[in-house]
C-alpha cells in the first residue's frame, strides 16, 4: 500500500516523523506495524509549540519542489505518525512522489 493517495485538490501523504534529528531530511519509505508504507522524515526541530510540524511541512515542501504553504499537517499534530495534505495537481504530485521515492530507495 502506498504512503499517498489522491484527494480533491491534491494528495494526502502519510509520514513518520523523527524530531530532534541531527539534520532535516526525507529518508524514504518505511512500513508501519501493519505493513502500510509511510514516508520517513527527520527534522532537527523539537516537538514543542508546533515547531516540528512546521519543520515537517517545510522539509516535505522543499523535497517535492512545492511552496511551503501548499503542505499542511492535517492529522497527528502531537503524534509521530502524521497525515499531510499537499495542494496541487494530484496526478503530477503522485508522479513526483513516485520518482522521488524511487531515487531515495536506491
Amino acid at each position: 500500500m502506498f504512503a499517498w493517495g489522491p484527494v480533491v485538490g491534491g494528495v494526502r501523504l502519510a509520514v513518520r516523523v523523527s524530531p530532534r534529528a541531527g539534520r532535516s531530511a526525507v529518508e524514504g519509505l518505511v512500513p508501519d506495524a501493519d505493513g502500510k508504507l509511510q514516508l520517513s522524515v527527520r527534522v532537527a526541530a523539537a516537538p514543542v509549540d508546533g515547531a516540528a510540524n512546521e519543520a515537517v511541512e517545510a522539509v516535505v515542501a522543499r523535497w517535492l519542489g512545492v511552496k511551503p504553504r501548499h503542505v499542511e499537517v492535517t492529522f497527528g499534530l502531537t503524534a509521530r505518525t502524521k497525515l499531510l495534505q499537499i495542494d496541487g495537481d494530484p496526478v503530477a504530485l503522485i508522479r513526483k512522489l513516485q520518482q522521488l521515492t524511487a531515487v531515495v530507495a536506491k
